[in-house]
């Protein structure tokens, strides 16, 4: 999945995957992952994705800020 985002091109096919949280088994309603990537040039985004009951039910990408990456990966 790619998405721009204030003009900066997040890609998860050119971007490497730093942590990757999963939440219930394959094929669950409400099971998702939340997976970080860091791009080339060091831009952290968070890559998210689960089933139609889960909280993310659509895929999405959302920047994080370098400092804000170990809170988030401590709240996981």
């Amino acid at each position: 999945m790619s998405r721009e985002i204030n003009h900066i091109l997040y890609d998860t096919a050119s971007s490497t995957v730093d942590k990757k949280f999963t939440y219930g088994k394959p094929g669950d309603p409400d099971g998702y992952e939340e997976t970080l990537y860091i791009t080339s040039d060091g831009k952290y985004f968070i890559y998210t994705n689960g089933g139609p009951l889960s909280k993310y039910p659509t895929e999405n990408i959302t920047p994080i800020e370098r400092e804000d990456v170990k809170h988030w990966m401590l709240s996981r």
